[in-house]
């Protein structure tokens, strides 16, 4: 395939004529004639004067500052001088506060200039890591090909991190793999396409979806616009009592037709930025995360997809659905977004797989960081909470529940199966296992519950409608109040709420 170079990703994504360059003439000390005739030569075909392009432009009118390698100088290779206009081009846009947008197509380090070079890299990442300290958004745009140290280093630390078509992409070139190794690299395995299936990188889009990509984050992430009267008007009072018996609600969120996770995606469709992985090789349709925007305020999604699970479906919520889920978790980390979880699961994989995957510990650690990140954070129990694969993703600053939710140590029939050795007790156990929203927001583990009129099933977009401005509500609420909001607000929270059960 040909090589995007920097100046078509240019006019293919920015505003046209908005691209000011942040370049100064590089600077190479005490280097050899043969290197300088080599870099001459580099800069005569290649028509630019390193392997990297920095500068500014705007997207929709939005400021946004890029760091963009160029393949044709010297296959885009990072020598001391790459490094520091790179270094220099994100530092400032990071004192700018600007969403940045890396995208690299190199073989790695400069050979030229050897180990030196090669350790450059960290500097790079240190850079990246300040732009991502200053929760200022990094979007990684991979082109054909990228390999060595730049895909082991800056080119994979993006927040979000996308792809060209076709691109090559590795940690090692194929070419130089089957040299190493004597081994050749499997056909497709390196493929952008490949690697997007697999869940290491986002998604594949050509250059001018790329801008489509670009406004989609920058407006996603605009400061909240929220409309309070639109929040509270659809926001009705729940019943102060159950209506139906705790077992009905149970079945009730059994039904196939019960709206979930899918619907609330499908609703806020035009402002979400979906995660295709963990980034690092798993993936699971059980759990979705996405940058979105709730009736005006950014956040971030994470919930759990009941209808890709059993028995609806074939995924089951194993350590790679969680650990997908802590991504997110991180991403809000990162971003400094709000952060809404959403539990609704039949329950945890049981499998030899997962034991040897560490379920629990997959568990306990999405539990301890949802206890411990330091953004607001609201969860919602959309329906089933089973097990641990739902108090996994149950710690927030509020915890809103609809009606006819529930939360159980183990199914109802599992429960029923241990005390009674049969099934047929299941309904009498969650009735006197206080599982229901009701006795949850009693007990002081839900604050809020969103009505069902008279079942989520019956009436699927006003319920839908209800969730979102509870959520919006409360995200609201805590932007209010930051005593409300915290890991110590939290750790004082559930160990208050461990005395009270006393």
């Amino acid at each position: 395939m040909t090589n995007t170079t920097s100046h078509d990703l240019i006019d293919q994504v920015l505003d046209p004529g908005s691209f000011i360059s942040w370049d100064t003439p590089p600077v190479y000390g005490d280097i050899s004639d043969d290197y300088r005739a080599t870099l001459d030569r580099a800069r005569e075909k290649s028509g630019v004067d390193e392997a990297v392009i920095t500068g500014e432009g705007t997207v929709n009118g939005a400021r946004v500052a890029f760091v963009l390698s160029e393949f044709g100088f010297l296959g885009g290779s990072i020598g001391a001088a790459t490094a520091r206009r790179i270094i220099d081009g994100i530092h400032r846009a990071t004192d700018g506060g600007l969403p940045l947008l890396i995208s690299p197509a190199s073989g790695g380090t400069r050979m030229q200039e050897g180990t030196p070079a090669f350790a450059l890299m960290v500097s790079i990442t240190t850079a990246v890591y300040r732009h991502k300290d200053a929760h200022l958004p990094f979007l990684v745009y991979l082109r054909n090909p990228t390999t060595g140290g730049v895909m082991a280093s800056w080119g994979s630390a993006g927040h979000f991190t996308f792809a060209e078509p076709g691109a090559l992409l590795g940690f090692l070139g194929p070419r130089v793999v089957e040299l190493t190794t004597g081994t050749p690299m499997p056909e497709g395995v390196q493929r952008a396409e490949n690697l997007a299936a697999r869940g290491v990188i986002d998604g594949v889009v050509s250059p001018g979806q790329l801008r489509e990509a670009v406004v989609k984050i920058v407006d996603v992430l605009r400061p909240p616009t929220t409309d309070a009267h639109s929040i509270d008007a659809a926001a009705t009072a729940p019943p102060e009592e159950p209506r139906i018996d705790v077992w009905d609600a149970i079945t009730a969120t059994r039904r196939t037709d019960r709206p979930g996770l899918r619907n609330l995606v499908g609703r806020l469709s035009e402002h979400l930025i979906q995660l295709s992985g963990t980034g690092d090789g798993r993936i699971s349709p059980a759990v979705i995360v996405a940058l979105t925007r709730i009736k005006g305020q950014p956040c971030v999604l994470i919930g759990q997809d009941r209808h890709a699970q059993p028995p609806h479906a074939d995924t089951e919520l194993g350590p790679a659905a969680l650990r997908f889920a802590r991504r997110g978790v991180a991403l809000a980390h990162g971003l400094g977004l709000p952060l809404v979880s959403v539990i609704d699961t039949p329950g945890a994989e049981l499998s030899a797989a997962a034991e040897e995957a560490g379920m629990a510990g997959s568990i306990a650690r999405t539990l301890g960081e949802l206890v411990d990140v330091d953004v607001p954070t609201v969860s919602v129990i959309l329906g089933q909470g089973c097990g641990g694969g739902a108090l996994a993703m149950l710690p927030a600053d509020t915890v809103l529940a609809a009606e006819h939710a529930w939360l159980s140590p183990l199914p109802p029939e599992g429960a029923s199966a241990i005390i009674h050795r049969d099934t047929a007790h299941a309904p009498e156990m969650m009735r006197e296992q206080r599982v229901s929203a009701f006795a949850l927001r009693e007990a002081g583990i839900v604050d809020t519950l969103i009505p069902e009129n008279p079942d989520a099933a019956e009436e699927p977009d006003e319920f839908i409608t209800r969730v979102l401005c509870s959520v919006a509500a409360a995200l609201r609420d805590l932007a209010s109040d930051p005593t409300k909001v915290g890991r110590e607000h939290r750790f004082r929270h559930y160990e208050r709420w461990a005395i009270e059960q006393g």
